[in-house]
């Protein structure tokens, strides 16, 4: 509060009177000495007059003269103010009970310190004087300056009883009623105040502050435009202090009167109390900004009520919240009204705040908490609200932009007055599609079926028939996918499908995968036939439209669809080519077939089809009798493909070939090479056979008999037992029956360890194991036969040891075999996986230049599909970042953002915040932080990744209320992922220190 003006100056001195001026009769025959002494003193000469005071008492044997000189004595000691003097005073007192001035005495001080205006000093003395004592002329100065002092040491009670005395007085009733007053005005009682102000007004001397007092007072009775123009009238006389009170008062009445344009200077001149502003008056003076669009003013107001958590602080949060809306800063606004909604101090702000923050989630996401459950809390917490079917709908449509699926369908169930029966099965079918995605397609089939269980939406049940059918085919159930593709094409809401175009398509791959290659060339061609197949797609069916054709025999019908596929060239030409070639020799077209196959190899010099070419070219020229171009094909292909699985077919052709044409000997020199270098495989056994019948015929029986007792593979007296122990094993294989033929083969296998069909029993082990779901025991037998050269599984083997391997999480092991698999496979596909498997095992085994070496193999293909495609570019991205190649990494990343799904394309946003901010890019940066947030919600990890940026984002921006809020907030609801909330601890203690130096080394703001 204004601290007082003091109006006694030197009208005290009046109040005062020297004190024993006269001497006392009694004393006029005293020595000259003490007379001398009494002049000093009442001339102030007080430390002269003390010392021969001093003297006096000492030697004077008079009780009277020793008490005067002892009382004067104490008095020179009080105005010389020196230490003791009280107890001087006090010993006079104890000393001289019965003196005549002991009343006197404390008058004397009390007056003494008064006259200084050390009031408070004062009052003890005053306290001790005698009231009767004190003659009528001397006592009402004496109950104004008792009263004036209680007055100052703020004891108001005590202090009205003794200016009430003298308020009726000529002398001093001015001066008390106003001090009385005040005391009215100081205990707000403004009716007693202003009575005793208006009984002095005419006083000018007094009159100089009651503009001020009258102008607060009405200002506290709601009386605005009085007190506006009290304020006003003594601005212009008032002091520094009380000129920043009055324009406070000023501006607050004009804030009352909502006149917000008029209050805002006033407000602003306002220096706060003791130099500091409350949190009303930051909200005050933000809202004033508020209410004329100086939104950016507004924020930085409101802004520093962060720490506040009362009523003016949750309408600071609540009017922060729009003033972040009218700038567009959605983040900011959510933050704001969280904070107001989460306070109750006032309900319907509370609530109001709760609608936006619900708004505000559903539509920028929210990244501290899911969408459903804010919405659901707002309609759980508001139930009568008159916004209740607004939510209701922004609920349902969450579930879905939200992507947090599993969340929403636990919600769903708990709450299902909060969401339509077709509201499930959306979000059971977009959970479906991710889980699709993300390639878990036993649990997406599941999904797929509990949107089916609620047919609530043509289009959604007709694409959630769709996908359950391709979760079918996936899973290898190939009638129940002919079955779901069937029932979709029947759906009314089929049609109006992305999925409708690929319908025939996918039927046409159950069927080729089932053998029925009749049905499945049916919707080849009408696949084709639609016009709605482009690109890669296209060419794939029309390759299987020849294909099924082709293994009806339908061959030139096939060749008809492999030449679309030639004609588009690129991916696939290859193959079309090649089967295109062979179609000619089932017509009688030879000198066709072997010209197609000549352009085959010259058209195609790098396809991996090449070896299977000159291999045919081979075969057709020794079938026209062309052997010495037969055995120039062979000698070619096992020259360029060494490792291909043909090479040991056609050494035997070869030698077959001298065979016939009566060469034995170099017949006999292919068969040992095959029977060397591809132990075990059935060539060598034919090999091995053949030979018999040369040695048979050359009589050289010994000769043979000695070469077959080296080769520890077969035995060839038990030939025919061998063949018949395997062909019934073979035959429970062919016939599916896994439990029989695993045994079967064991069995076989133990007879014959290395007999004629060891090697494609073990394949068939394999097989059996694998799809019993038993791969550890399906693994040693793959394995045996992809290191068996030149086996006729050899392909398969390599593949299928691999992939367990991976699944194994045995990255080391499986490179090798993806490495040959690379090397010698025949289908681009197994190519392609074994690069696309090269490139993440060699990341994982932090091997970084290996993957981006087989990354960059995998996106020179083409025609490879975004999944892929993806992958890739993550690795790129991920190799990237690890080697310090940052532009790398930037380019990466924005490729995946372009192709991938789900948690790449999160993993893609959240890189795409972090360069930008390393650029400095801050509010582009919070953009992706805030779309990570809305599209990603189901990431927790990268979405608190996120957050930490954002947070640093708002920092660099100059907001660490933001900055310290997202922070905080990461910590509170992030406490699963220990790195980033230690993170985002120490970013937070980084900016609360900078904050606190920051404070401590500037200039408070001026106002």
């Amino acid at each position: 509060m204004r601290v007082l003006r003091h109006l006694f100056g030197c009208m005290l001195c009046l109040f005062l009177m020297p004190l024993f001026a006269q001497q006392s009769r009694i004393y006029t025959y005293e020595d000259r000495e003490y007379q001398e002494a009494l002049e000093l003193y009442n001339n102030k000469q007080y430390q002269a007059a003390q010392a021969i005071f001093q003297r006096v008492k000492e030697k004077t044997d008079d009780p009277e003269v020793k008490a005067n000189a002892s009382y004067y004595n104490a008095n020179a000691a009080i105005r010389l103010n020196q230490l003791g003097a009280d107890k001087l005073m006090e010993d006079f007192v104890n000393t001289y009970p019965t003196s005549v001035k002991r009343n006197s005495a404390f008058m004397d001080v009390a007056d003494y310190y008064f006259k200084h205006g050390k009031y408070a000093q004062s009052l003890p003395w005053y306290s001790r004087v005698e009231e009767q004592g004190i003659n009528r002329g001397e006592r009402e100065s004496f109950n104004f300056k008792k009263g004036y002092a209680l007055f100052a040491s703020r004891k108001y009670g005590e202090a009205q009883k003794y200016l009430e005395r003298v308020s009726t007085s000529s002398k001093f009733g001015s001066q008390a009623k106003y001090y009385i007053g005040y005391m009215a005005y100081q205990s707000d009682d403004y009716n007693q105040a202003n009575q005793y102000f208006e009984q002095v007004s005419s006083d000018p001397e007094l009159s100089s502050n009651l503009s001020y007092y009258q102008a607060d007072m009405n200002f506290k009775l709601g009386n605005f435009d009085k007190a506006i123009a009290l304020a006003k009238e003594q601005l212009p006389k008032a002091d520094r202090k009380e000129i920043s009170q009055l324009n406070k008062i000023i501006g607050e009445s004009y804030f009352n009167k909502q006149e917000y344009q008029a209050a805002l200077p006033y407000l602003k001149a306002y220096k706060g109390s003791r130099g500091q502003w409350t949190l009303t008056d930051y909200y005050q003076l933000g809202y004033v900004y508020y209410k004329q669009g100086l939104y950016e003013e507004a924020i930085s107001e409101f802004n520093k009520i962060t720490e506040g958590s009362n009523g003016v602080a949750q309408n600071a949060y609540y009017h922060l919240g729009e003033c972040y809306l009218r700038t567009n800063r959605k983040q900011e606004a959510l933050n704001a009204f969280r904070n107001a909604a989460q306070m109750d101090f006032n309900a319907t702000i509370s609530k109001d705040a709760w609608l936006n923050y619900a708004r505000l989630s559903y539509e920028i996401g929210n990244p501290y908490e899911s969408v459903p459950e804010v919405l659901t809390a707002y309609l759980e917490k508001y139930p009568e609200s008159e916004h209740g079917e607004e939510v209701r709908g922004l609920l349902v449509d969450s579930f879905i932009t939200s992507r947090n699926y599993e969340a929403a369908l636990e919600l769903l169930r708990k709450n299902r007055s909060y969401g339509s029966k077709s509201a499930y099965q959306k979000v059971a079918f977009y959970y479906g599609l991710e889980l699709y995605t993300e390639e878990r397609f036993s649990e997406a089939r599941e999904y797929f079926e509990k949107a089916l269980e609620e047919p609530q939406n043509d289009l959604i049940t007709a694409r959630a028939t769709f996908w359950k059918a391709e979760s079918d085919y996936l899973a290898q159930d190939y009638n129940s996918a002919v079955i779901g593709y069937k029932q979709f094409k029947m759906l009314p809401g089929a049609r109006t499908t992305s999925e409708y175009g690929d319908v025939d398509y996918n039927l046409g791959y159950a069927y080729f995968n089932q053998k029925d290659y009749t049905n499945a060339s049916g919707h080849f061609q009408d696949f084709v036939n639609t016009g709605r197949g482009e690109g890669e797609q296209l060419k794939d069916a029309y390759l299987r439209l020849g294909d099924s054709r082709f293994v009806n025999r339908e061959y030139w019908p096939a060749m008809e669809a492999y030449n679309k596929v030639i004609s588009l060239g690129g991916r696939g030409a290859d193959y079309a080519a090649y089967q295109k070639a062979v179609s000619y020799g089932f017509v009688n077209r030879t000198e066709d077939k072997i010209k197609a196959l000549n352009e085959f190899v010259g058209a195609f010099p790098n396809s991996t089809l090449k070896d299977d070419a000159l291999y045919e070219m081979g075969n057709t020229y020794v079938n026209s009798n062309r052997e010495d171009e037969g055995v120039r094909a062979y000698r070619k292909m096992v020259s360029e493909y060494p490792m291909s699985s043909l090479v040991p077919k056609a050494i035997l052709k070869e030698g077959l070939v001298y065979y016939n044409g009566g060469q034995n000997s170099k017949a006999l020199e292919r068969f040992n090479t095959v029977v060397q270098k591809y132990q075990g495989s059935e060539e060598a056994m034919q090999a091995v056979a053949t030979a018999k019948l040369i040695y048979v015929d050359e009589g050289r029986v010994n000769e043979y008999a000695n070469w077959v007792r080296e080769l520890d593979f077969v035995d060839v007296s038990n030939e025919e037992l061998d063949n018949a122990s395997f062909e019934s094993a073979e035959r429970h294989y062919a016939e599916k029956n896994f439990s029989r033929g695993i045994k079967a083969m064991e069995s076989y296998l133990g007879q014959f360890p290395k007999g004629i069909h060891h090697v494609k029993a073990h394949y068939y082990l394999a097989e059996m194991r694998y799809e019993t779901d038993d791969k550890a025991g399906a693994l040693e037998h793959y394995e045996f036969v992809a290191n068996s050269a030149g086996a006729e599984f050899n392909e398969p083997s390599l593949s299928r040891v691999a992939d367990i391997y991976l699944e194994q999480r045995e990255n080391a092991r499986a490179i090798p075999y993806l490495k040959r698999l690379e090397q010698e496979a025949n289908y681009p596909q197994n190519i392609m996986f074994a690069r696309s498997n090269l490139m993440k095992a060699h990341y994982e085994l932090k091997q970084y230049q290996e993957a981006l070496a087989y990354a960059e193999k995998v996106l020179a293909e083409n025609g490879i599909d975004d999944r892929i495609k993806g992958d890739a570019w993550i690795v790129i991205a991920r190799s990237a970042l690890e080697t310090g190649n940052e532009a790398r990494a930037r380019q990466a990343y924005g490729e995946v953002a372009k192709v991938a799904t789900g948690s790449l394309a999160a993993e893609a946003l959240y890189y795409d915040a972090f360069f930008k901010q390393k650029d400095g890019n801050y509010e582009a940066s919070n953009t992706a932080a805030q779309k990570l947030a809305k599209d990603y919600a189901s990431y927790k990890e990268i979405g608190a990744k996120g957050l930490v940026l954002m947070a640093k984002n708002f920092y660099a921006l100059g907001d660490a209320f933001q900055a310290t809020y997202i922070l905080e907030n990461v910590i509170k609801n992030f406490s699963q992922f220990p790195e980033i909330t230690e993170a985002a601890g120490l970013e937070l203690e980084k900016i609360r220190s900078q904050e606190a130096l920051k404070n401590t080394t500037s200039a408070p703001e001026q106002k």
